[in-house]
């Protein structure tokens, strides 16, 4: 299983720290990515992503320098800050979680949302105003 939460109602230029807490599978051998969908888009976008042994972490363009990805293995959990907050952060982010074997790096986890082969949660809502 994996469970977001941290969303909620932030100003411009304000923090989030959303988390993702797994279980039910092996933490260390899975990547685990953060993806945010704006409605009325339909697609995902790959926020960031980590890799299951936390040397490797991938940032989209709209969140580089302000964003940091992290993993606590002893929570089976992972962390995104998000700093410095635009309106167009504005979403549902989601967490998933894929093994590591059924993808060759993290920054092809960010790029195509592995939405059939990953666990995924339920999402938790950031709105980003004033």
């Amino acid at each position: 299983q994996v469970a977001e939460s941290g969303g909620g109602l932030v100003q411009p230029g304000g923090s989030l720290r959303l988390s993702c807490t797994t279980s039910g599978f092996t933490f260390a051998n899975y990547h685990i990515g953060w993806f945010r969908r704006v409605p009325g888009k339909g697609s995902e976008e790959g926020i960031s992503c980590i890799s299951s042994s936390a040397d490797t972490t991938y940032y989209a363009d709209s969140v580089k320098g302000r964003a940091t990805i992290s993993r606590d293995s002893a929570k089976n959990t992972v962390n995104l800050q998000l700093n410095s907050l635009k309106s167009d952060a504005a979403g549902i982010y989601y967490c998933a979680a894929l093994h590591r074997r059924d993808v060759t790096t993290v920054q092809a986890m960010c790029s195509v949302p592995p939405l059939r082969e990953a666990f995924w949660g339920r999402g938790t809502q950031v709105t980003v105003s004033s």
